[in-house]
């Protein structure tokens, strides 16, 4: 199970989606969302708010406020978000490419077999992550 989507990256992934259909890209109140996505209102805040530091989204405040894409969606990677909310897409700490760390255990990463088989993994998954966004989501829904 280490290796699953935590429910907050759902929930991103939910609410960025949610976002991405709106044609007119005009702001979406938090409510709405948290009600579209069934995704629980205070856990929402703080996952809206770190895709806005990070650029995903912005928002307006007062009368016909909340959240809008700020980003296209063809321009939201999914390893992006992935990254920004699960952490690491490779499998072993060894075999991540920007939270690299040796194993505990290891005396020998270069003759490490499983290391190489991991970074393989890796490098397929990143293939189809940095390569699928937003709008390939949508799209699948759609």
């Amino acid at each position: 199970l280490g290796n699953m989507l935590s429910k907050k990256t759902k929930y991103a992934f939910h609410a960025l989606t949610y976002l991405g259909k709106q044609n007119d890209r005009k702001p979406v109140l938090i409510s709405e969302i948290a009600r579209a996505g069934s995704i629980p209102k205070k856990f929402l805040e703080s996952i809206l708010l770190d895709l806005r530091k990070a650029g995903v989204l912005n928002s307006k405040m007062g009368k016909g406020g909340g959240y809008y894409l700020l980003k296209d969606a063809s321009d939201v990677r999914l390893a992006d978000v992935i990254r920004m909310f699960n952490g690491p897409i490779a499998m072993l700490p060894c075999a991540s490419l920007n939270y690299y760390e040796p194993c505990d255990e290891c005396t020998n990463e270069v003759a490490c077999g499983l290391n190489r088989m991991m970074v393989e993994v890796r490098d397929e998954t990143l293939k189809i992550l940095e390569n699928k966004s937003l709008q390939d989501i949508i799209e699948a829904e759609e």
